[in-house]
């Protein structure tokens, strides 16, 4: 399997036996894995309860980063 962010993502919450069925069934990228909730966890495969708390809390973390993020902005004008 070659390597991917959601990959190192999982590797990252010491998950990445998972990673394989994330990417099969469509959670390739972190912008989709933003998205994920129990039913979608049921169908990856992940049943241990600590394993869906760990990416459920990932999950959330990614979603507060997103929202830190949100208000920046740049601009390719010098400052007066």
């Amino acid at each position: 399997m070659c390597t991917n962010i959601v990959y190192e993502w999982l590797k990252t919450l010491q998950l990445p036996q998972y990673a394989e069925s994330f990417v099969d069934n469509g959670y390739d990228d972190l912008e989709v894995c933003k998205q994920i909730g129990d039913p979608d966890l049921d169908a990856i495969g992940v049943a241990v309860p600590q394993h869906r708390r760990r990416i459920h809390e990932a999950v959330q973390r990614l979603k507060e980063a997103d929202e830190r993020t949100a208000g920046l902005y740049f601009t390719l004008e010098p400052p007066v």
